[in-house]
């Protein structure tokens, strides 16, 4: 019983000395100026608490925006505010109270133009 324990602490020890190899990586150098496009998705369907919708086209606030009731009055706006973002990309930002029923219309309308959607969510 003591040899094997004898060869274990053997064997971390020298394990523990090779461990301590490092191996250089190469990586690649950053730019001096960062990207200057840090919200790349501008299409934007948020979602409130009392289930209506917002679409934002990228073209200012949502402060005067109309809201809608249905994912049917959205399709239209949704799908001119993707094809004028130039992007197959749809973010959706929704409120933590809103149905899941209404997140997935989203989501469904995304898989049947084939868009990505982009979750959006704020940490409170």
């Amino acid at each position: 019983m003591t040899d094997l324990v004898f060869l274990l602490l053997i064997f971390f020890v020298i394990m523990s000395l090779m461990a301590n190899n490092q191996t250089p990586i190469d990586l690649p150098k950053t730019s001096e100026n960062p990207p200057k496009d840090q919200n790349p998705v501008e299409a934007t369907v948020i979602i409130n608490a009392d289930n209506t919708y917002i679409v934002n086209t990228g073209d200012g606030g949502t402060e005067n925006a109309p809201t809608y009731q249905n994912i049917e009055e959205i399709k239209d706006l949704v799908y001119q505010a993707v094809e004028k973002s130039g992007k197959k990309k749809l973010r959706i930002a929704s409120h933590r109270d809103a149905k899941f029923e209404a997140v997935f219309k989203v989501l469904a309308l995304c898989q049947v133009n084939e868009w990505s959607p982009v979750i959006a969510y704020e940490n409170e």
